[in-house]
């Protein structure tokens, strides 16, 4: 445990600074050669990061995002947004426009406004080409001094007193990282370009201001906010968003505060400390039990716990408050499939199949219920428009193969396990499924694809063998 902290505050000190390796001078790094240093940069966070995958969550957080950069000037980048299960405050950019924001901070923040307050000055980093800067900067420190801090950590004696030496490394990776971090410079830059991006959203800077608030607070208890350490200038920053604020708009404009307290609940009850979350819930019930946001968190805290029925009871009172609320009736329909109750599942799902926004867990439990009930050509046409929409969700391949070896047809059966296990990254089980696709004398276009894919994967299985 000591040790993921440990690589955790290493790499979010070098993503924030941008300390990755790279050779050749400032004026070479080309958007194209950014963009393949970002996927070495993702490869590292998904080894070293937990990454929330939940939907409801980081699609909310991804709209606020992109409301913010539909007022920026067009990007070479393809901007996307993560959440980090980790409670400690930092967000962060990568190369290429990767925004990454800590559960921890999201929890603690109060409003849209600071999110997007945040979200705007990630955003103005990668934009004012910070993170390219930084890349530059990166070439003092040798590739064999930042290597050897991190295999120190990794490969150092892993307990009791060792503990001690292995934090020395990480000071000296974090102090060498910190040499790296953003200037004062960099960040008035960006918190000027953000509060643009803000203000054209419709976002009012005091949510920035109050995030920082929030963040600078920390350090009063003697804990030192990561963010703080990768994102210098804390007091000035604070001072000219007081400026801006003397002569611009306060209010913010189009929030959805309902939506954003959801994602907060989802965020405690399905990905927070279980123990505090139901001292928190059962709290919450006891002071303002018509709420239907504590009925659903409360309700997601049970069904996560395994009390399912216990979960039905109190998610069918959020929906009682908000029936047409998609989130609640997803999650109640996804609790009644987990409980086998495959016809009430179908129903519920069904009832919310159109409902904004498009919800890839409700497509994926509608298709399970649908096949559960015998309606084969329903669930596969979902899950098939489920890819369609959603081609990153991974479970939807897997399911798809099932339902079309249930259907009596191998071809895709096969072709689609062979997508699943691509995406998984288990290149030998993808190659197996898609020969035995190519093989199967049917369907001639999944063949086609079949083989197109083989010869993509094979060079991979080789590369992993060699």
């Amino acid at each position: 445990m000591w040790l993921k902290k440990l690589l955790t505050v290493f790499f979010a000190f070098t993503i924030a600074a941008g300390g990755v390796l790279c050779a050749g001078p400032a004026d070479a790094i080309t958007v194209g050669e950014e963009e393949a240093l970002s996927r070495e940069f993702l490869a590292m966070i998904a080894q070293q990061l937990d990454l929330i995958r939940d939907p409801p969550v980081v699609d909310y957080v991804n709209r606020v995002g992109k409301r913010i950069l539909a007022h920026v000037p067009p990007q070479p980048f393809s901007y996307r947004f993560y959440v980090v299960d980790e409670p400690v405050y930092n967000a962060f950019a990568s190369p290429a426009g990767h925004i990454f924001i800590n559960s921890g901070l999201l929890e603690a923040l109060d409003h849209e406004e600071e999110l997007a307050g945040i979200l705007a000055h990630e955003i103005a980093h990668v934009t004012a080409r910070h993170i390219s800067d930084r890349i530059e900067r990166s070439k003092k420190i040798s590739a064999a001094t930042l290597a050897g801090m991190v295999g120190a950590a990794l490969i150092g004696p892993a307990a009791g007193a060792a503990m001690g030496q292995a934090l020395a490394v990480g000071s000296m990776a974090a102090g060498q990282s910190m040499a790296l971090a953003y200037s004062r410079q960099d960040e008035l830059q960006a918190d000027q370009l953000g509060l643009q991006y803000l203000d054209s959203a419709g976002y009012s800077a005091i949510g920035l201001l109050a995030a920082l608030q929030k963040i600078r607070s920390k350090q009063w208890f003697g804990d030192v906010p990561t963010y703080l350490m990768t994102h210098p200038a804390s007091e000035d920053r604070m001072g000219l968003i007081d400026t801006w604020l003397e002569n611009h708009d306060t209010t913010s404009r189009d929030v959805d505060e309902f939506s954003f307290r959801k994602m907060q609940v989802r965020l405690v009850a399905l990905h927070g400390d279980i123990v505090g979350a139901r001292q928190q819930y059962e709290r919450r019930l006891k002071e303002t039990p018509e709420s239907p946001l504590v009925q659903y968190g409360y309700g997601l805290l049970m069904a996560r716990t395994g009390h399912r029925d216990e979960a039905i009871d109190h998610l069918k009172k959020a929906v009682a408050k908000r029936p047409f609320d998609s989130d609640f009736l997803t999650d109640l329909g996804r609790v009644y499939y987990q409980s086998g109750r495959y016809e009430q599942a179908l129903e519920i799902l069904q009832n919310a199949e159109n409902l904004p926004p498009f919800d890839p867990e409700r497509a994926y439990y509608l298709s399970q219920a649908r096949m559960q009930t015998g309606e084969l050509e329903r669930a596969a046409w979902t899950l098939e428009n489920l890819v369609a929409e959603r081609p990153d969700y991974t479970p939807a391949y897997y399911a798809l193969g099932e339902v079309y070896n249930r259907m009596g047809k191998p071809a895709a059966a096969h072709y689609y396990l062979g997508l699943h296990y691509r995406q998984k990254g288990d290149y030998k089980n993808a190659v197996f499924h898609l020969n035995r696709a190519r093989e199967s004398g049917q369907d001639e276009e999944i063949q086609k694809k079949a083989r197109e894919l083989l010869g993509e994967l094979k060079a991979k299985v080789q590369k992993a063998d060699g």
